[in-house]
């Protein structure tokens, strides 16, 4: 049976890493408050651009653009995917199990693949699979915001548009509730698809032409359709680190009871050695 002063430390040593646990706990709980208002408010604006979007598609100009038809551009065999993850540790298996429906998307691919992280986890992942990183952004994840979106939606339009990639997908993780986080991959170009006939979108007219709005709509709809992929991946970064932190903090408690029993027996048979000591050496 180990001293009472070796379990005596070993309790405190616990107790302090439950502290720090309880803290990020409560520290992942107020991020995750903050992020779920922030993705509530975007996701709206994000659905309505998508619909204006879903009929855009079906426009006869459409035809004409590369972010919808890329039938007349020439073939490069290769495919971009940008992976979101989160730039820390200590949230479950958050961050793995969206590496691992990236990797999973990619084997099924007969493309080229180039990747671009947001996130040190997803770059760290990749990096030891030796794929090819194409770009990567770390520390934005923590606030998120539609300028750093924007950078990286910049980059993937350039590279597309420079005829450098065939397509580009976006690995995420959906946001359903605190428990329930969905890893995802995505098509986001070529945006969605011409129909065959060619019919247009209800007559809708456009000024200077639909070429030219399309022209502005579509970057602008990349933005917002990476800038909802990162609040989403934030707000599930958040929970799983909050739920893990909870589970920490309980097992630490259960560490502790486990420990104090065992101090107590421990204190106890140190006091029966001694009363037992003293006894004999009355009786001598």
């Amino acid at each position: 049976m180990p001293s009472t002063k070796a379990v005596k430390r070993r309790i405190a040593s616990v107790t302090t890493t439950k502290k720090i646990m309880r803290a990020m706990n409560m520290v992942a709980a107020s991020k995750l408050q903050k992020n779920r208002a922030r993705l509530e408010t975007a996701r709206p604006f994000f659905h309505h651009f998508q619909k204006v979007i879903e009929d855009l598609q079906t426009h006869p100009g459409a035809a004409d653009s590369i972010f919808f038809n890329p039938a007349e551009r020439k073939q490069t065999g290769s495919a971009v995917y940008l992976v979101i993850t989160g730039d820390r540790g200590l949230c479950g298996g958050y961050n793995i199990n969206l590496t691992e429906k990236a990797r999973s998307h990619m084997a099924g691919s007969e493309k080229d693949i180039q990747i671009v992280t947001v996130g040190s986890k997803g770059y760290d992942f990749f990096r030891r699979q030796s794929r090819e990183i194409l770009r990567r952004y770390s520390n934005v994840m923590e606030t998120a915001i539609y300028e750093d979106a924007g950078m990286v939606s910049r980059f993937l339009t350039k590279v597309y548009t420079d005829g450098e990639t065939d397509e580009v997908y976006v690995a995420y993780t959906k946001f359903g509730s605190v428990l329930q986080h969905i890893p995802t991959v995505e098509r986001l170009l070529p945006v969605g698809g011409v129909p065959e006939d060619g019919t247009g979108a209800g007559g809708m007219r456009y000024e200077s032409g639909a070429a030219d709005f399309l022209g502005h709509a579509v970057p602008a709809y990349l933005n917002a359709f990476i800038y909802a992929a990162m609040l989403e991946s934030s707000a599930c970064e958040q929970a799983a680190r909050m739920v893990s932190m909870d589970a920490a903090v309980k097992n630490a408690a259960d560490i502790i009871e486990k420990l104090t029993r065992v101090y107590n027996r421990s204190r106890q048979a140190a006091i029966t050695q001694e009363i037992s000591e003293l006894v004999a050496s009355t009786d001598v």
